[in-house]
């Protein structure tokens, strides 16, 4: 057999072992041991190719299956093939050993990492790879360097949606102190992370009252996360977080009266994508403007007023399944909230308005539900101007992309 048959042969081998991987169930002692001949099998190979086209697809692949898993064995000959790729002559394979390394618990590997986040000389790129692989194994010296990664405008979001991986005694304390000074999408993430642990609810909720934070900074969305983790607490000081769906017939009327006749007529629609840019952007697309959240309003039935309406007044009314939010409790007391985009037998992947891309495994997870409850907020129209709900409505009427305003 020729080297290049041997080696195809091997690549079509790992390529289903890359797949089967990703099936297994770390809780069970007899797939724990297939996995164990899936990791070896893939080492094995990468041994014996130095092909680095080959070399980096087999180690993504193995990354990919590994994802959100802690303290995995590592295969035999590992440490060997370490030493070589991590004097790979291509960045990315040196890279991707570091990171496969850091799954397999290499303690050079974990302080390499730590000393790639602290440089600063080191490329963004690298410093944020080395941030989440180091935060994605609970390292908590990862976690304390995120007060000093605030100082720096390019990581700044990144530390501060770090405190949720990994719970910190003065994470709350520094979001807080600095709260006023973040950007508006900083103050967001800051919301959001506050929002993702008892112990970090408790400060927010007593942040909120003494004004540190605003009340009317507090999405819909965020409410309902203080609102299961704090229970009574957080209902005494910021009320029931009832759904406006009670009165939905009325609503919906009052804004039909909003937006009738030449009302209507005399909005604009450049200003409309700019109201659409700051309030639903985060979640939908239109004309391939947004993010991949929700549903695509493009080819929606925007056309019918009474569609919008009930949609944006009610959004929990008819929810589809693949867009129902699921609530995830995990071991380590973190509440995570989103749509489910991925799910295997060992982890699941939640797309949220903050994150695109959250994997949880499967043994961290204590407890998880399906809420009856739209991610999308309702009383979104409630938070607008009158002007902005027509020009909105405008825009979500239009045919084709317009310009949006200044």
């Amino acid at each position: 057999m020729t080297m290049p048959t041997f080696i195809a042969i091997h690549w079509l081998r790992c390529l289903i072992a890359v797949i089967s991987l990703c099936a297994f169930n770390p809780s069970s002692p007899v797939l724990a041991d297939d996995e164990t001949q899936v990791l070896q099998l893939l080492v094995e190979t990468l041994n014996q190719t130095d092909d680095p086209k080959i070399q980096e697809s087999l180690m993504r692949g193995i990354i990919s299956g590994l994802e959100g898993r802690r303290g995995v064995t590592a295969p035999e000959n590992w440490a060997s093939l370490n030493a070589k790729l991590s004097q790979h002559a291509n960045p990315e394979i040196r890279n991707l050993a570091l990171q496969l390394a850091q799954v397999f618990g290499d303690a050079d590997a974990k302080q390499f990492a730590l000393k790639t986040v602290r440089d600063k000389n080191a490329s963004l790129q690298s410093r944020r790879q080395a941030l989440r692989s180091l935060l994605n194994q609970q390292n908590e010296e990862a976690s304390n360097l995120l007060e000093f990664l605030l100082e720096e405008p390019k990581l700044c979001l990144d530390a501060i949606r770090g405190y949720a991986a990994v719970e910190n005694a003065t994470g709350p304390a520094v979001l807080t102190k600095r709260y006023s000074k973040f950007s508006e999408e900083q103050r967001r993430a800051v919301i959001e992370t506050l929002a993702s642990r008892q112990f970090y609810a408790e400060q927010l909720l007593a942040a909120l009252k003494a004004n540190t934070i605003p009340r009317t900074d507090i999405p819909v969305h965020v409410a309902r996360s203080l609102n299961e983790i704090l229970g009574q607490s957080f209902v005494d000081y910021y009320g029931d977080v009832k759904p406006v769906t009670t009165d939905r017939i009325k609503i919906i009327a009052k804004y039909k009266r909003m937006v009738s006749g030449s009302a209507l007529e005399n909005a604009n629609a450049s200003r409309g994508r700019l109201v659409f840019k700051k309030s639903c952007a985060s979640c939908h697309v239109l004309y391939d403007d947004g993010a991949k959240i929700g549903p695509d309003l493009t080819g929606s039935n925007r056309a019918n007023l009474d569609y919008i309406l009930l949609n944006s007044v009610a959004p929990s009314y008819d929810v589809p399944e693949s867009y129902q939010m699921v609530l995830i409790h995990t071991v380590d007391g973190r509440l995570i909230n989103g749509v489910i985009t991925e799910e295997d037998a060992t982890r699941v992947v939640l797309k949220s308005v903050e994150q695109p891309r959250v994997v949880i495994a499967k043994a961290d997870i204590e407890t998880r539900k399906v809420s009856k409850k739209s991610m999308m907020p309702e009383g979104q129209l409630d938070q607008m101007k009158p002007q902005e709900v027509r020009d909105l409505i405008k825009y979500l009427q239009t045919t084709e992309q317009v310009e949006m305003a200044k």
